[in-house]
């Protein structure tokens, strides 16, 4: 029986620079992410299995500031910060300066799960993860010898939005953070509406300067847009025009809509972005 659903997927690899010689990998990345979650959609599975999928392949991936690879805080430790959320339920599960998390956006995704509290942070992210028996790694071991010289260049984050074939859509996004930060620091990227959300309209994943996205709440900003009737792209737009506009900030986002239109925009400099629509396509764009 044919879905009346029209399914769709799109990843972002964090907005900022990126090197010339770069962005080729980056967008490859993005693809093979984007591809990984769109597997499990047209097996039927789940939104919420897809952008995991998908996000866990780009933690695993050193280029991007996310998981193994992720920028150093000021005294020379990684931190990450993730969420997921599921548009139909409004379950969601975040994590925040955790260390030591191979891939946070599995354990956030163990927080939803587990229902009893929906944002851990810090050593109690990590308490959390030993009670439930989650596997715990080496905080060194998160950190990629090659990229030491330029942590300074390491920015942004990375994220993805899917609606599967039932018409749910979810969302994850992962972060190590900005470079250089205080111990403790928390971005956008797990605050639900800030950097993640999803509802019965859509999902959006952000990426760029946190503090200018939490001041605009923009991920449930832009879905607002969206409810108003503006389609994805346009509502994608207006968020980022709105951010530059009130805090002067630079940011990028992802967003579906319950058709399976897709929209994105940025202020920054670059923001690889692959996305698969019903016809299959790959698209990518930065």
């Amino acid at each position: 029986m044919k879905s009346k659903f029209t399914p769709a997927i799109i990843v972002h690899g964090g907005g900022g620079r990126i090197r010339a010689e770069e962005l080729p990998q980056r967008l490859d990345g993005c693809k093979d992410a984007a591809l990984a979650g769109w597997g499990i959609i047209q097996q039927g599975g789940s939104a919420l299995d897809a952008a995991e999928a998908a996000v866990i392949m780009l933690e695993d991936n050193p280029l991007f500031n996310a998981g193994t690879g992720s920028t150093l805080n000021s005294l020379g430790q990684v931190e990450m910060d993730a969420a997921v959320m599921e548009g139909e339920t409004l379950r969601a599960g975040a994590v925040a300066a955790v260390q030591g998390i191979k891939n946070p956006i599995k354990l956030a995704r163990r927080v939803m799960e587990d229902g009893r509290h929906l944002f851990y942070a810090a050593e109690g992210a990590l308490l959390f993860a030993r009670a439930i028996g989650f596997a715990q790694c080496d905080p060194e071991a998160l950190i990629v010898e090659t990229e030491r010289a330029r942590w300074q260049e390491k920015h942004g984050t990375v994220g993805c939005v899917a609606l599967d074939l039932e018409g749910k859509i979810a969302v994850a996004t992962s972060t190590g953070g900005i470079f250089n930060k205080l111990p403790g620091r928390v971005g956008d990227s797990p605050l639900i509406g800030c950097g993640t959300y999803a509802n019965d309209c859509g999902g959006v994943s952000c990426t760029g300067q946190g503090e200018a996205i939490i001041r605009i709440v923009m991920a449930k900003t832009a879905l607002d847009l969206l409810k108003e009737r503006a389609e994805p792209q346009a509502a994608a737009h207006q968020a980022i025009a709105l951010l530059a506009q009130k805090t002067g900030g630079a940011a990028g986002l992802i967003i579906i809509d319950r058709q399976g239109k897709v929209g994105h925009a940025r202020n920054t400099e670059r923001m690889p972005v692959s996305f698969i629509l019903s016809d299959g396509q790959v698209h990518l764009d930065s």
